[in-house]
């Protein structure tokens, strides 16, 4: 019995935090308690939560990408420029960080490379191709993509909408398919998935590529957003991406991930800004302050995880 309300506690921890992160915000302003409040404090949380979901499919197969953020705003560059002026150019520019991306997965596996030295290094190869494409901030995002962006939906923000229909949709793509358990496999035990004859390599190939995708998705987002691209305009959401994980249940090896629980996470991260700018407090400090609200979540984790083993 014990067990089993530890288990129930540890899975919904990610959304009981949202909400002591949302009712701590109401209380601090109830304004915020409305359409426009919501959709103020949740602004940036679909970018957020779409990269957040591409350092996901990288931690499923126990390694981790330190160039989602530089890529990211790699991509939120070409969206201001290329794909605006020339949109066939940017869409062979974004297939093109796609099919690197699937490389880099590849390099991984065969070369046997640490993930986070090869990814590092490509961080900085995003961040130059960022700077040749865009040298200043400026650019313009295209006005179907700012008008998507900014879509009046009904009842609640289109950022909600949008995060419940991505965590829906990954979640049942890598938790109730065949090959998603195959996939989610890799990382869990991947001398099963191959004496199964399943493709380490293939797989990884697949999880490096998604990652790219959601990349990709997570620029456009935020150009769309914020109108116009500057090179190191995503470069925080490379530690936001990994604490969104870990916040949201995922590990860092075994192939355990929530991709509820990951977007979960990053709304979290993403209302945390928002609660601390309320406290007034300096922004020098505010990141230091996000990272105690995960280090206060994870060590629950840790007192759950204890006392489910104990009571196993």
């Amino acid at each position: 019995m014990q067990d089993l309300v530890a288990r129930h506690i540890r899975i919904a921890l990610p959304a009981l935090s949202l909400a002591v992160l949302l009712v701590a915000v109401f209380y601090m302003q109830p304004r915020a308690m409305s359409y426009v409040g919501l959709n103020l404090l949740l602004n940036l949380a679909l970018p957020i939560a779409l990269a957040t979901i591409a350092q996901m499919f990288v931690i499923a197969v126990n390694e981790l990408d330190l160039s989602i953020g530089s890529y990211v705003g790699f991509v939120a560059c070409v969206g201001a420029t290329w794909l605006r002026d020339a949109p066939l150019f940017g869409v062979a520019a974004f297939a093109g960080g796609i099919l690197a991306y699937a490389a880099l997965g590849a390099l991984v596996h065969l070369r046997n490379l640490p993930s986070i030295v090869v990814t590092l290094g490509m961080s900085f190869v995003w961040l130059g191709l960022a700077i040749l494409v865009l040298p200043t901030p400026g650019g313009k995002a295209p006005d179907w993509l700012r008008s998507l962006m900014t879509l009046k939906t009904p009842l609640l923000p289109f950022t909600i909408w949008a995060s419940a229909i991505l965590a829906a949709a990954v979640h049942f793509g890598l938790m109730r398919t065949a090959y998603g358990a195959v996939l989610r496999g890799v990382g869990g035990n991947p001398k099963s998935i191959e004496r199964a004859g399943w493709s380490l390599l293939r797989a990884k190939v697949v999880m490096f590529a998604l990652a790219g995708l959601f990349g990709t998705l997570a620029g456009l987002a935020l150009v769309g957003l914020t109108t116009s691209g500057d090179a190191n305009i995503a470069l925080r959401y490379t530690l936001l991406s990994i604490a969104g994980v870990i916040l949201g249940g995922g590990e860092f090896t075994g192939g355990r991930i929530s991709p509820v629980g990951a977007v979960i996470g990053a709304m979290t991260l993403t209302l945390a800004s928002s609660f601390l700018s309320f406290l007034r407090l300096d922004p020098d400090w505010q990141i230091g302050a996000q990272g105690l609200i995960l280090i206060i979540v994870l060590a629950l984790r840790v007192v759950i995880n204890r006392t489910e083993a104990r009571a196993a």
